[in-house]
Order: structure tokens, then C-alpha cells, then sequence
């Protein structure tokens, strides 16, 4: 049970759309459940409030506001990567927040299967 992480951005309603919606731009996918396995480890010490709320069969919704947070958590994930897979998929999830930072109208959905 792997925990993707997407970047959406928002897609505003044109005509004979009443709401918004958000299209997928870039994911990171978790298919050997690296992320699930770290986060396993790491989350509940204190060190990372945001990620202690995923469930890796639900959905957490990151919003730009919240990704210097994130940015921090993943500091603490980061350090506590035991081989280069997770540490490749922590570097991944950075890159994905830090454009999450520079665009606009995005968010960051943490997906479980």
C-alpha cells in the first residue's frame, strides 16, 4: 500500500463550469512503499505534526501554506533515511514542495492506495 505524493494545480471554471478543479501535474509515486515504511519510523516522535496526520490509505491536502512546514518535516524524514531509496524519495518529495512554493494556484496531495 504506497503513498503517492501529486502535485495539482488549480484549473479555475471557464464557461458552463461552476466550480474549479485541479488537474494532476507531477507525482511521486510510492509503489515499493519507501515513504510509508520511513514515515512508519519517523512520524509520532514530535518532529513532524503535519505527516503524523497521513493515512496511507486516506489523503492529506498540503496547501501552499503549509509547505515551509512540510519543508521541515521532510528535514527530519530526510536525516532519518536508512538507505538511498529513502533518501532518494525524500530529495524527490523536496523538489515536489519547493515547486509547490514557486507556483501558483497549486497544492500537495499525499495519496494512499
Amino acid at each position: 500500500m504506497g503513498l503517492d505524493v501529486v502535485l495539482y494545480r488549480l484549473v479555475r471554471p471557464g464557461p458552463g463550469r461552476r466550480r474549479p478543479s485541479y488537474a494532476s501535474v507531477q507525482v511521486v509515486a510510492d509503489p515499493r512503499d519507501v515513504l510509508v515504511d520511513l514515515l512508519a519510523r519517523v512520524c509520532g516522535g514530535g518532529c513532524t505534526p503535519l505527516l503524523d496526520r497521513l493515512d496511507p490509505g486516506g489523503e492529506l491536502v498540503v496547501a501552499v501554506g503549509q509547505v515551509p512546514q512540510l519543508l521541515a518535516e521532510l528535514r527530519c524524514l530526510g536525516e532519518a533515511a536508512g538507505n538511498p531509496a529513502e533518501a532518494e524519495q525524500v530529495r524527490r518529495l523536496v523538489g515536489l514542495a519547493r515547486r509547490c512554493l514557486r507556483d501558483h494556484d497549486v497544492q500537495l496531495r499525499f495519496e494512499g492506495d
